[in-house]
């Protein structure tokens, strides 16, 4: 604020300055119907307004620029106090933000846990499922060979019958021999001794 009243007082005096030229022209021309430019009491117009300029200065330095120095103090204090409240406010958010990511990895850990698990059961259970599986076809493998050596007696004795009858026919129609039943059986399990 000091710097500032100083910066007035200056600019004054440099104003001043400044109407020299024309106030000495004024002088010389005989104009002296205004005092104030007569050049020869500039010297104590100039003293005059020195003075009142440090007057001015003192009760702007006892007045004024207390009040305008609190009033900027005041509002230092209240953007100090705006940005700890800030600070204070961007730690919260801060806070909060590692505590959603937190959460959120959690969260992500934890459905990689049930997916696990999931995949596990639904592993377990396929492999029960083949196995029992596996079991039945098994199971169901031995009834069936059963039944076929059960139906294969049969149709083997029958089909050595058939054979029977085929081979005396054969031998009938092609060397016009009449083969008893016992001769043909005799050929039949001869041969089937042989390829076995």
């Amino acid at each position: 604020m000091v710097a500032q009243a100083r910066s007035i007082l200056l600019t004054g005096i440099a104003g001043i300055a400044a109407l020299a030229p024309s106030l000495a022209f004024a002088a010389a021309e005989g104009g002296s119907s205004l005092p104030q430019l007569d050049w020869t009491k500039f010297a104590t117009q100039l003293f005059w307004l020195t003075v009142m300029l440090v007057v001015f200065f003192f009760i702007l330095q006892k007045n004024a620029l207390p009040k305008i120095e609190d009033a900027l103090e005041t509002r230092r204090r209240k953007v100090d106090d705006d940005l700890d409240k800030a600070s204070a406010h961007r730690e919260e958010a801060e806070a909060a933000m590692a505590a959603y990511e937190k959460a959120l990895a959690d969260a992500a850990e934890q459905a990689k846990a049930i997916h696990r698990q999931v995949a596990q059961e639904i592993a377990e259970g396929a492999t029960e499922r083949r196995s029992a599986l596996a079991a039945k076809l098994a199971e169901d493998t031995k009834a069936a060979e059963a039944r076929i050596n059960a139906a294969k007696a049969p149709a083997l004795a029958n089909l050595q019958d058939v054979v029977i009858e085929v081979v005396q026919d054969v031998a009938a129609k092609l060397a016009g021999l009449k083969v008893s039943n016992a001769d043909a059986k005799a050929a039949v399990a001869a041969s089937l001794k042989e390829k076995a």
